[in-house]
């Protein structure tokens, strides 16, 4: 199934379960793929997540920052090197479950833990934003429906401000803001 194209940061979630034995070639590998996508257009960084003691599930977390630059990381001959390299390493195929935009935030996949932004540097921009909106929608609203009760007022409000925030600010907040709010971890 195609993909929209989206200016949205999109995050690709793999998981893969590395051979007995074979962990210290995998961390190998993923040490050498992650400083040669260093340099790819797009790149915002990686999360690993190791195994648990006794485990052997892996799950990388790339951010870049559009569909796009994803896709020419999908495309490139970096990964279908890496790909042929880390075959002998790994039980089956890996699992990719790709996000974009605020997806992240709301539904990461099963049994996957997301690294969510730094929760102070989320908290400034939503308060930036949050009292941007308040401000400014709620004196509009006012101006625009003095003589409506305070409830009809105040839902015409937040839902105003909902929708902004949802479809126009954060999602380019996201996109703008992405490496101070998802500080890289490789």
């Amino acid at each position: 199934m195609a993909q929209p194209v989206t200016t949205e940061p999109v995050t690709v979630v793999v998981t893969r379960q590395v051979k007995p034995g074979r962990e210290a070639a995998y961390e190998a590998w993923l040490t050498r793929l992650l400083a040669a996508a260093a340099d790819l257009p797009g790149y915002l960084g990686t999360t690993v997540q190791r195994p648990a003691a006794g485990g052997r599930t892996y799950t990388s977390i790339f951010r870049f920052a559009t569909v796009e630059d994803l896709r020419r990381f999908e495309d490139s001959d970096l990964r279908r090197a890496a790909l042929r390299e880390v075959v002998d390493l790994v039980e089956a195929d890996a699992r990719w479950d790709r996000l974009t935009g605020l997806e992240l935030w709301f539904t990461p996949p099963p049994g996957t833990v997301v690294p969510q932004p730094s929760r102070f540097r989320m908290a400034l921009v939503m308060i930036a934003v949050v009292f941007g909106l308040v401000f400014s929608i709620g004196r509009l609203v006012a101006l625009a429906l003095p003589t409506a009760p305070l409830p009809v007022r105040l839902l015409t409000t937040i839902t105003i401000e909902v929708f902004l925030m949802t479809y126009v600010l954060m999602p380019r907040l996201t996109r703008w803001l992405a490496r101070w709010i998802y500080p890289a971890h490789r």
